[in-house]
């Protein structure tokens, strides 16, 4: 069953969210179902093509908007404690007018990130004279510096996705297909604790030069590396993600040698973070290494992201981002190196900036598992 933080807790977000509108000079930002209003008020909707919007104001109170159906549930999720006030529409209402007509004031309105292109559009076409943007310019940095009751959810996640790798090698056989683990390590993944399997990743042989590869039937043969990339969310909402490389019974020379490069590149990415070094500095400390033993054209994407109620949100750990890390901060090192045709590795933890220097939320050996 779904959980949320404390009331205290939101009503600190939406307080903080508040201000963070003003000091940008919004005049309001729209948030509709997704991470960004669980994380403001602990109601973890439903997105649906009826419009559920969530009027943050930068004066004066804010409002729940909800179809009329939906009036119940939003007064019986953390809205109702919080006391917002809730407001609804029929079906033969024009919603985005009604969210309109609320609005007064100069300055622009954020609408959030990932909220659905349709809704974007009626918007659009229901306050023309409106400048609208994104509300990631408000909400990204207050959703990057997670509290210490975040972190502890993240902490949670990382352990029950360790839970998960460390039953990998009972199930990651010759013989057996990458779909038939898939479904054990799903299993697995509900049984540990999440309530959502995010992705499954099991990339055998070849197929392990794809870092993004979506299980198929090829059976494993002895001699395979195996890149497993997993995660779920829990009941909180937060996310986790984990991967570890595997060799069925061995694994060729040439994987060997670069699988130890990349395990000194990982770790020499991890023992960058601290507060006040840029988000780039953190990939090029990995991509250094992989660049020297000769591999560098072989790292084919970003040393991390960062995780929260999302498993991909800011920070971005690449090339060009000089964002500083502060303590709070949450996010992937995952480093790879993929041999087309052949095979590929990635290693992969969960870290968060600490005051002066990061932990590790997941603590599976980093050294090839052989099964």
């Amino acid at each position: 069953m779904p959980t949320h933080p404390p009331i205290a807790d939101l009503a600190d977000r939406l307080a903080r969210a508040q201000a963070a509108t003003v000091a940008v000079g919004a005049n309001a930002l729209l948030i509709t179902p997704g991470a960004d209003l669980r994380y403001l008020t602990g109601y973890d909707a439903v997105p649906l093509e009826r419009l559920t919007c969530l009027i943050l104001m930068a004066e004066g109170d804010h409002v729940m908007m909800v179809p009329r159906l939906e009036v119940e549930a939003a007064k019986a999720s953390p809205i109702g404690e919080l006391g917002l006030i809730v407001a609804y529409w029929d079906e033969t209402d024009n919603p985005y007018s009604k969210v309109a007509r609320m609005l007064s004031g100069h300055g622009w309105v954020g609408l959030d990130n990932h909220m659905w292109a349709e809704k974007v559009l009626h918007f659009r076409e229901a306050m023309p004279e409106v400048v609208q943007g994104l509300a990631g310019v408000v909400l990204q940095d207050l959703r990057m510096r997670k509290t210490a009751d975040e972190v502890a959810a993240l902490r949670r996640a990382g352990a029950a996705i360790d839970s998960v790798h460390e039953q990998v090698p009972t199930w990651l056989r010759a013989g057996r297909t990458e779909r038939e683990v898939a479904r054990d390590i799903s299993e697995a993944i509900l049984a540990a604790g999440h309530t959502r399997v995010d992705f499954v990743i099991v990339a055998s042989g070849p197929n392990g030069a794809s870092p993004h590869h979506e299980v198929s039937d090829r059976v494993i043969e002895v001699g395979d590396p195996v890149v497993v990339d997993i995660g779920g969310t829990m009941p909180d909402g937060y996310c986790s993600d984990e991967t570890r490389t595997y060799a069925v019974g061995s694994a060729p020379a040439e994987f060997l040698e670069y699988y130890a490069v990349l395990q000194v590149a990982q770790e020499a990415a991890c023992q960058q973070v601290k507060p006040g070094v840029s988000a780039e500095s953190i990939d090029a400390a990995a991509r250094a290494i992989i660049t020297e033993a000769g591999y560098g054209e072989l790292f084919i994407h970003r040393t991390g992201h960062g995780i929260g109620l999302e498993t991909h949100e800011e920070p971005y750990i690449v090339a060009g981002n000089d964002e500083w890390i502060e303590p709070g901060m949450a996010f992937s090192i995952e480093p790879g190196i993929y041999q087309q045709g052949l095979h590929g590795a990635r290693i992969e933890d969960i870290v968060v900036c600490t005051a002066d220097g990061f932990e590790r939320v997941n603590n599976r050996p980093r050294d090839l598992i052989i099964t």
